[in-house]
């Protein structure tokens, strides 16, 4: 299997990125929401844990500006574990719909209370029954099992607003090096990469 990436006359460089990463991130989600990718938010994250064993998985931005990418989850979750002990992460945004994909690594911290409980009123209450009743990587007997503790969750809260779980919370990594590729034809790929302090880009070979 092998696909051609010989569709975006663009040609990615370091003066793209002129107006800063933010912007062309923000100009490259828009061609990916355009484009109809399929949850063009959704990024791959990976993290360390304390004993050195990487993992990855898919969550969703849930924000992203000069200070970083903003992603929430349950704080006794195995990515939350991780992130306690090594408090470093990256994250891939895989936009192959357009051929591009952005890459943002550096250090992870939590946002303030007073951001997660802003990202949680704007959440479905069916998805904050959901926090409430998921004790996130860890067993569970099974799908009956999770409904009881879904239909208890909604009998505690029945009438009332649902408040943000004390478990419950968002993380923010703060980009140390943050690189665009974009896929050109022969496999000679365009490559930039900005890295903390000043964010200069630099081109890099594919």
């Amino acid at each position: 299997m092998r696909e051609k990436y010989d569709g975006d006359p663009s040609d990615l460089g370091p003066e793209d990125l002129a107006r800063g990463w933010v912007a062309l991130w923000r100009d490259w989600f828009d061609a990916a929401v355009a484009a109809g990718a399929p949850e063009p938010n959704a990024m791959v994250l990976a993290t360390v844990d304390a004993d050195g064993a990487p993992s990855t998985r898919t969550v969703l931005c849930k924000g992203l500006d000069e200070r970083g990418v903003e992603f929430y989850t349950n704080y006794g979750s195995d990515k939350a574990r991780a992130l306690a002990a090594n408090p470093v992460a990256a994250v891939t945004f895989p936009w192959i719909a357009i051929h591009r994909q952005v890459h943002v690594r550096g250090s992870v911290s939590r946002v303030s209370a007073d951001e997660t409980a802003a990202y949680w009123a704007q959440r479905p209450r069916g998805s904050q029954l959901g926090a409430w009743a998921s004790d996130q990587s860890h067993p569970v007997a099974g799908r009956a099992a999770m409904a009881q503790r879904f239909a208890e969750a909604e009998a505690r809260f029945d009438g009332v607003d649902v408040p943000v779980p004390p478990q419950w919370g968002g993380f923010r990594i703060a980009p140390e090096a943050v690189e665009f590729w974009q896929g050109r034809e022969n496999r000679v790929h365009n490559r930039v990469r900005v890295c903390a302090p000043d964010y200069t880009p630099v081109r890099l070979q594919p």
